[in-house]
């Protein structure tokens, strides 16, 4: 019996884009603030949550999750002045909290617990960022697990919070001077004064703030570009020496500059400005080390002698090869080099004149963020996790390569019955896609798996083996997880995002229909037993894919999604995504965007049998603009020939990544899986 949703009005709205005719009936649905939208959101919320809830195994799901996802961890310490700190997550609360010893092995003590901040828990913890010496400690407070943030500083010995305060912090980090007497940081003025959402990121300026002093009186370092395809960044050099600014084009090019802090009006030298490349710059005893896939797709990484920023005079130590670099780190007074290989980590530990000393020992199929740790000490700490392996630190000498393990996750878990392997398949042009098969070890191909895949496939986001306990409970009951490494992610270099970006981006949706015909035609499960996942960019993933193939799946996760590609860039954070996505301003941009928008392509559909479909929303997301799920939502609910639900839940309280309470967590997650166990039975 189909349900009886929500009334939705339409409205006679048909913009002229290029040669095309564009009907827009529920633009009226944009206006979250309207109280008919308000109404609309609550009742289209609470028809969600009465069939989600009434699903016959989620109380089930539910108790399974909260077994799993409350478990105590510790993080890697961080040392800076003879103090260490570091994170725990406690089974029994439901926030991480910091923690301080003075010393290794010292007394612990709480640096931050934000469940302390707000008796319903929306106040919760961004970044924190040590001063050198270790005395201050700059952190970010949001609410809601929004992205906008305001930066206070704690004083570490007495616990106390200065009187600073910075607003506009959405984007910042803090990169603190040597002597801890202030720190870098990136700003954004707010909405208003010619600022509008959607611009706002291209008035981001590099600012120093001044420990004890006003934020009203914070200097400009760098100023913003006024562009709001482009973004500044930077910092300084942990000896106080040089400035850095990144002023980065979308997810393809970056422009860097460096300034001589010690020289009083030192002007802004060109690092690499104006080719069509990526630079991350770490800087130790006067040398530049910069990674770049300039001339190297999978990236490599030079040497650079500050009094010669020529480009002929820039040395190269580690060349290109076949696997891809993520990242290059000095730990120990060595390089430390973190590659995928066939979008599974390896670890290498290189002189500073790039020779190699040793690569790291890891079992295969896993995924490691590479070894942290100070430029000048000796030790440092890597993680390791796979899709059947929760996460494991190891603390190891640079010097010796000895490794002992220092913390490792334990759940109430068989993981030795976990399955993964690695398949290869052809897309639609014959690009050969690589997808992880995780699985119960007793779950066989049968042709009516109930099977999940989820993707992304953009910005340059990669997807590696990781531990997730929500995966676990999927597996549990017998389903199958798919993770397939789609163009537009960057496991396999730059060739690879480009090859899903911009005019190609449709290469990213046919690698994902790929994936789930060779699914089919494996034997494993079937269309009628088949649900696609994705958020975010993944999100605009599930809604391409379904409106072009709706017959191909039973059931689809859409979480936090872009939708309506044709207006995007007009909301949110979306102009900083045009060099990502394109815009419906440029021509040949604009017919690519208009042949696979969700929402145009909905509304342009008429009558369909679409899967079962649940939205995923937030209601104070600042980043993915949620009126793309409710404007979807109302086309398909519209056109819906069939029985299957289109439901819009929409997560209160909570950002793009969802709530910070574990809680809340298991409440989505719970619907979540439910949902597709009861449509894929």
């Amino acid at each position: 019996m189909a349900l009886l949703y929500p009334a939705t009005r339409t409205e006679d709205i048909v913009d002229t884009i290029g040669a095309h005719a564009v009907r827009d009936p529920y633009r009226w649905l944009e206006d979250e603030t309207a109280p008919e939208v308000a109404a609309w959101m609550d009742a289209q919320d609470a028809l969600a949550r009465r069939e989600l809830t009434a699903l016959p195994e989620r109380a089930a799901i539910a108790g399974r999750l909260r077994e799993l996802f409350y478990f105590d961890a510790i993080s890697a310490p961080a040392h800076h002045g003879g103090r260490f700190f570091y994170t725990r997550k406690h089974a029994t609360r439901e926030k991480t909290v910091v923690y301080w010893t003075q010393g290794q092995g010292g007394e612990e003590r709480v640096l931050f617990d934000p469940n302390t901040w707000s008796a319903d828990g929306t106040t919760g913890l961004g970044g924190w960022w040590p001063s050198y010496d270790g005395k201050l400690v700059a952190y970010a407070v949001k609410e809601n697990n929004s992205d906008e943030t305001v930066t206070r500083i704690l004083e570490v010995a007495s616990g106390e919070t200065l009187s600073d305060e910075l607003t506009g912090t959405k984007y910042a980090g803090a990169s603190w001077t040597p002597d801890g007497g202030g720190f870098y940081y990136v700003y954004v003025p707010p909405v208003g004064e010619g600022v509008s959402v959607a611009e706002r990121p291209g008035f981001a300026e590099l600012r120093f703030h001044a420990v004890g002093t006003a934020a009203s009186t914070d200097t400009t370092i760098y100023p913003a570009t006024r562009d709001p395809q482009s973004f500044v960044g930077g910092g300084i050099s942990r000896d106080g020496h040089w400035l850095v600014v990144y002023v980065q084009h979308g997810w393809s090019s970056t422009d860097v500059y460096v300034r001589d802090a010690c020289a009083a009006d030192a002007p802004w030298q060109p690092l690499a400005v104006g080719g069509d490349a990526n630079y991350a710059v770490d800087i130790w005893r006067d040398v530049f080390y910069v990674t770049t896939n300039d001339g190297a797709p999978r990236y490599r990484v030079l040497a650079v002698d500050p009094q010669h920023l020529e480009r002929g005079a820039w040395r190269e130590l580690v060349p290109e090869r076949e696997a891809t670099l993520e990242h290059a780190t000095i730990v120990g007074e060595h390089l430390v080099l973190t590659y995928l290989a066939k979008a599974a980590s390896a670890v290498e530990v290189r002189t500073l004149g790039g020779a190699l000393v040793r690569e790291v020992a890891l079992p295969p199929l896993g995924t490691s963020g590479g070894i942290s740790g100070n430029p000048d000490e000796d030790t440092g700490y890597f993680a390791y996790t796979s899709f059947t392996e929760p996460q494991v630190i190891y603390e190891t000498s640079i010097a010796t390569g000895e490794v002992r393990e220092w913390a490792r996750v334990t759940l109430p878990l068989d993981t030795s019955a976990l399955v993964t392997e690695q398949v290869f398949f052809p897309s639609r042009d014959g690009t050969t896609i690589s997808m992880f098969l995780i699985r119960h070890r007793d779950t066989q191909p049968t042709g009516a798996v109930p099977t999940i895949l989820y993707g992304y496939g953009g910005f340059s986001v990669n997807l590696t083996p990781s531990f997730a306990g929500s995966r676990a409970v999927w597996l549990e009951r017998g389903g199958l997880y798919a993770i397939p490494n789609l163009r537009g992610g960057g496991e396999y270099g730059e060739d690879w995002h480009r090859a899903g970006m911009l005019l190609a981006k449709q290469n990213v949706f046919d690698d994902f229909i790929g994936a789930a015909e060779w699914l089919a035609h494996s034997g494993w499960t079937s269309p009628a037993h088949l649900a696609i996942s994705g958020g975010s960019n993944g999100g605009l993933l599930t809604g391409a894919v379904m409106t072009q193939r709706p017959e191909l799946v039973r059931a689809v996760i859409c979480a936090v999604p872009l939708l309506d590609m044709l207006r995007y860039d007009q909301f949110g954070s979306g102009k900083t995504w045009v060099p990502e996505y394109g815009s419906a301003e440029d021509p040949a941009q604009r017919e690519v965007l208009w042949a696979y928008s969700p929402y145009r392509r909905a509304i342009d559909a008429g009558p369909v049998a679409w899967p079962a479909t649940l939205f995923d929303s937030a209601d104070h997301d600042d980043r993915v603009d949620p009126l793309h799920a409710r404007k979807l939502a109302a086309a398909l609910q519209a056109s819906q020939t069939t029985a299957a639900p289109v439901l819009l839940r929409i997560e209160r309280n909570a950002g793009h990544g969802g709530a910070d309470m574990v809680a809340a967590q298991v409440e989505r997650v719970a619907d979540q899986l439910a949902f597709l166990r009861f449509h894929l039975a």
